[in-house]
């Protein structure tokens, strides 16, 4: 059915207007036209008392996320019918109210503040989450909140984004009264007809005067310094649209919420046009759109309940992941090889759920009932019941080949069983068993229980169904699936196998890593530089993982000596408190000057010309070969769609989300520079040039001008 908004006017006077846009009663242009004509129909019927505004299961979720891409684009234009909806709905002849069940976020709870009341449901969510977006509000947001909650709880929902529950949004003002589903209309009807018949204020947002009260008495200009600390707080995250919010705010206060509006529409108009809104929207429909693999999702399958899942290994990574299993509501059962493993995991498991009590997500006792999912095991005699296996044990081929021999002879024909393994070929993680087909990677991201991707891999042999038993599995413990197929390292491991080599060749072109981390980190927007995330996963793993890709793509590599050197010299990070950076007790890092010997006689080796490099240089240098990657691996279909490897290097590798991940953030360089780039780097390091020869399908996107999120004509299915 096509996005509308119907009315129907009951006998008791009041006209109730339906937003329909299931699932979320998004609000699509449609919605807001049809809704702006029952109004006018219902402001304008004499034998209408009241009206209440609402929506089946959720009122709205906020605006429609892919006309925002269309008028992004220039492919659509909107017409601003807000100023007339929200005269209508808040200053009309006849009052408004709004019932609300579910979410009512961003224009959803726009609307909402528009009405002269609101009645919720205990399951409500109200809040602005534009920023998430790049965006801030633009349907009234800025000014009505501040007047509905008070400026201190508006600037704090707005600015973290964060949506309130039905009780905290009763105590702050927002709605007027809690009850149950059953009830919400009834009461809604109820209300608009008391406020029709003046047993009850008509509440106009825009006009009460005491919204000061709950953050300081006295006059506006008092409250200016308070806006301007907040505005300091917000630069800290190094992007314009939170400061422009602010100054929206600011606005309504200084010179009212006529002037306030204004200005509103002004920075929504400007952000939604710019590369951090365009960026943010395209990962937010990614990321739905990773759960839809074709070949899988679309075969009509049928998700199979996996009640009990077993992991094996209880270090870090399979306590980790028996946490987020745990905390999903499934049965785990942990393996280990002794009692004196087994007793660490479970106490790993039990300081994860610890930690959660300590940071008040949920109390003692409801960690203690997840725990209590959770049962220790030495013998796979016990995995009779299993429907699935995660093996999260060390990579060593020869130790999961014959785990993978042993589970095959010891699950039930049901079970999917899956690895862990970051880097290793699956098909070599099978080679003993008898039905390879029977095996799918699960790859968690360290700390499996906080991170919130899981990477899905697959052969061309393993069933659709297995691979959609995981998507499943990864939206019941709260994870977003990415799908991927089957080669050395991945999509999220292989297309960043670079991103290490070019910041060892860095090093032997004379740049100084702290610098290097400086402009990865602050300038770029990376978490950390490469150097102190090689300190954080260890130098002795980063080399182990790194032989993979040197053996696997051996034309493209830069191997030099530096990692060697540092494993050599005991260097390895954090767990040894010296790398490229010197740890005190808290492992804080801090430059060390004895890593300048180690350098110089890497630089040695590699007779690298030294080069003087600008920070955009050192950016293009780090991340240029990481896009190339990225495009092989789109060429190779190791991705469903570039979208999805979009999402997979925000999720795991903390790729800026405000860059829109690799492939958006390439488009928006260009191929062609893209290109140039490579060719220009590659005749700056002689004997290296293969390390960054840009791949055929980046190659073509460049020569027919077309984006690397479409590919080129010979990609396209």
């Amino acid at each position: 059915m096509a996005p509308t908004a119907t009315m129907e006017i009951h006998q008791d006077g009041v006209a109730v207007i339906t937003v329909s846009h299931p699932p979320m009663n998004s609000l699509h242009p449609m919605v807001l036209s049809a809704l702006l004509d029952s109004l006018k129909t219902a402001q304008a019927d004499s034998r209408v008392k009241a009206i209440v505004v609402t929506g089946h299961k959720n009122f709205s979720a906020g605006f429609d996320i892919p006309t925002f891409v269309r008028i992004q684009s220039g492919a659509e234009t909107l017409d601003d019918v807000n100023p007339h909806l929200n005269a209508l709905l808040e200053s009309g002849p006849k009052p408004t109210v709004a019932a609300i069940e579910g979410a009512a976020l961003g224009g959803g709870c726009e609307l909402a503040m528009g009405c002269n009341a609101r009645i919720c449901t205990p399951n409500a969510q109200m809040g602005l989450p534009e920023l998430t977006l790049g965006l801030i509000p633009g349907m009234g947001g800025t000014q009505r909140l501040p007047r509905l909650v008070g400026l201190q709880k508006a600037m704090q929902m707005i600015l973290t984004s964060k949506p309130i529950k039905a009780q905290e949004a009763k105590k702050f003002g927002l709605v007027s009264q809690i009850v149950p589903p059953s009830d919400l209309l009834a009461t809604a009807k109820a209300w608009a007809l008391d406020v029709a018949a003046g047993r009850r204020p008509r509440v106009i947002a825009l006009e009460k005067a005491d919204w000061f009260v709950p953050w300081v008495m006295g006059s506006p200009n008092e409250v200016l310094p308070m806006l301007e600390m907040a505005k300091k707080q917000a630069q800290k995250s190094g992007m314009e649209h939170p400061l422009l919010c602010i100054d929206a705010i600011t606005e309504g206060v200084v010179n009212g919420p006529v002037a306030g509006l204004a200005k509103e529409q002004e920075v929504f108009k400007y952000c939604m046009q710019q590369e951090v809104a365009k960026s943010l929207v395209h990962v937010f429909l990614a990321r739905g759109g990773t759960s839809k693999v074709r070949g899988i999702t679309d075969q009509g399958l049928k998700p199979t309940k996996l009640n009990t899942v077993a992991v094996l290994g209880g270090g870090l990574m399979g306590s980790g992941i028996c946490t987020a299993l745990a905390l999903s509501g499934s049965n785990v059962l942990l393996k280990e090889i002794n009692q004196k493993f087994l007793d660490g995991g479970l106490e790993r498991i039990k300081a994860n759920l610890m930690s959660s009590v300590k940071k008040r997500k949920m109390s003692e006792k409801q960690a203690m009932a997840v725990f209590g999912r959770v049962k220790g095991t030495l013998e796979y005699a016990d995995f009779k019941d299993c429907d699935m296996v995660i093996e999260a044990v060390i990579e060593d081929v020869n130790l999961k080949q014959q785990i993978f021999k042993d589970l095959e002879d010891s699950c039930p024909p049901h079970c999917v069983l899956s690895t862990n393994t970051s880097t290793i070929d699956i098909n070599v993680c099978a080679a003993k068993m008898k039905n390879p087909k029977r095996i799918v990677g699960a790859h968690f991201f360290s700390p499996a229980h906080i991170m919130p991707l899981l990477e899905i891999v697959k052969t061309p042999d393993t069933p659709a169904q297995v691979v959609y038993d995981v998507v499943s599995l990864a939206k019941q413990i709260k994870k977003t699936p990415v799908v991927v197929g089957n080669c050395t390292g991945f999509a999220v491991n292989r297309v960043f196998f670079p991103y290490t080599m070019s910041a060892m060749m860095l090093l032997d072109m004379g740049q100084d890593p702290y610098h290097v981390d400086k402009v990865i980190s602050k300038g770029f927007g990376m978490p950390m530089g490469p150097y102190r995330l090689s300190d954080l996963v260890g130098g002795d793993i980063g080399m182990h993982v790194g032989k993979n890709f040197v053996e696997a793509f051996p034309d493209r590599v830069y191997g030099g000596t530096l990692l060697p050197k540092l494993n050599e010299l005991k260097r390895l990070g954090e767990k040894t408190g010296r790398g490229f950076y010197l740890y005190d007790a808290r492992r804080k890092a801090q430059p060390d000057p004895e890593l300048l010997p180690v350098l110089e006689a890497s630089r040695k080796d590699a007779k690298l010309p030294p080069m003087k490099l600008s920070d955009e240089e050192i950016i293009e240098m780090t991340f240029f070969p990481v896009v190339n990657e990225g495009c092989r691996v789109c060429a190779e279909g190791i991705v469903d769609k570039p979208g999805d490897l979009d999402i997979a290097t925000v999720m795991s590798m903390g790729f800026p989300a405000y860059r829109g991940g690799l492939i958006h953030w390439a488009d928006y360089k260009g191929a062609q520079y893209i290109v140039k780039r490579l060719n220009d780097f590659a005749k700056m390091v002689p004997g290296h040039a293969g390390f960054f020869a840009p791949c055929e399908y980046l190659q073509q996107c460049a020569n027919q001008g077309v984006p690397l999120g479409v590919g080129p004509t010979s990609s396209r299915l």
